[in-house]
């Protein structure tokens, strides 16, 4: 898969302050692309720098093999965190308008705003005011005008934001929908059981450097520990403990259930084989769960920033 953006050694100071530091990012075309990191990180210059709204003091960026210039403007949308919208004008003209500038005609602008209208039942919005909107409403205004002019690279900035959990999933599907039509979607928040959910690869920033990257089931595969979470219905709970910890690496897990297990997490060795556990388990009592531990996202990002 070829990559639709290449960011290449790009540095950032302002002042004395190092917002990047020789970052390098490939983001594949047709990919989810999740941008992660503390607040203050660097994240928000990086997209900054790919929206040409500030310049690099060093490095290149390349989209889809062409090194940045103003002619992509019109192959880039962009959903900041901080909205822009003008309140006191009306939905359906401030649309218009914003299309428009993107470059298309105003006969295709509203034939794309009424398809999109129409798509996210907001059509009788289109002659009121964004100040007469709730947050979560204008914020579907502006997921719309980022996606009308149908840009090759999206960038999401938190676009979750000041949606109830109906909506947000909403606008979920229709970020899966624009990958699969072909868009390719950078998306960058701290809500990281949405990064589970959508996220192709990823890139972790902190204190302006690169810290992790790559394909996520790779990281995950690369942070799972070998352990695994158990139940067993037992007559004998303490000694079959005693047993277990005596041979593999054992803490208490906790997870729920309907009956009275045994709970706890077993780690193995390399050479050890969980169906050789699993058979262990079996003829100790009735195992009535049994689960690898995989790390989430979550767990990855506290982890490697805390180890930075």
């Amino acid at each position: 898969m070829s990559n639709i953006l290449e960011v290449q050694n790009v540095s950032k100071n302002f002042g004395s302050f190092t917002a990047l530091n020789k970052v390098s990012i490939s983001v594949p075309k047709g990919s989810i692309y999740g941008l992660l990191g503390p607040n203050g990180a660097g994240k928000t210059t990086l997209i900054r720098i790919v929206n040409q709204i500030t310049m690099p003091d060093s490095g290149q960026v390349f989209l889809d093999g062409t090194p940045l210039s103003g002619v992509h403007i019109k192959d880039i949308g962009y959903l900041p965190e901080e909205r822009g919208l003008y309140k006191s004008m009306k939905v359906g003209e401030q649309a218009l308008y914003l299309a428009q500038l993107k470059g298309l005609s105003h006969k295709e602008a509203k034939a794309r705003l009424k398809y999109w209208f129409e798509r996210l039942e907001i059509g009788d919005w289109w002659n009121k005011k964004i100040q007469e909107l709730s947050k979560g409403m204008a914020q579907k205004i502006q997921f719309v005008v980022t996606v009308l002019h149908q840009p090759k690279l999206l960038i999401f900035d938190e676009p979750f934001s000041g949606f109830d959990p109906i909506n947000a999933n909403l606008i979920k599907d229709e970020i899966l929908k624009l990958r699969e039509d072909g868009a390719t979607v950078i998306f960058s928040t701290h809500r990281m059981e949405s990064v589970e959910e959508l996220c192709d690869d990823i890139c972790l920033i902190h204190k302006s450097n690169k810290i992790l990257d790559g394909k996520l089931i790779d990281i995950k595969r690369q942070f799972k520990t070998n352990t695994y979470e158990v139940g067993i219905l037992t007559n004998q709970k303490g000694v079959l403990e005693q047993e277990l910890s005596k041979k593999f690496q054992t803490s208490t897990a906790s997870f729920k259930t309907l009956g009275e297990e045994l709970k706890l997490n077993i780690k193995l060795s390399d050479d050890e084989k969980p169906n050789d556990l699993l058979s262990y388990l079996c003829n100790q009592g009735q195992v009535s769960h049994f689960v690898e531990l995989i790390p989430s996202v979550n767990e990855i990002f506290i982890q490697t920033v805390n180890n930075h």
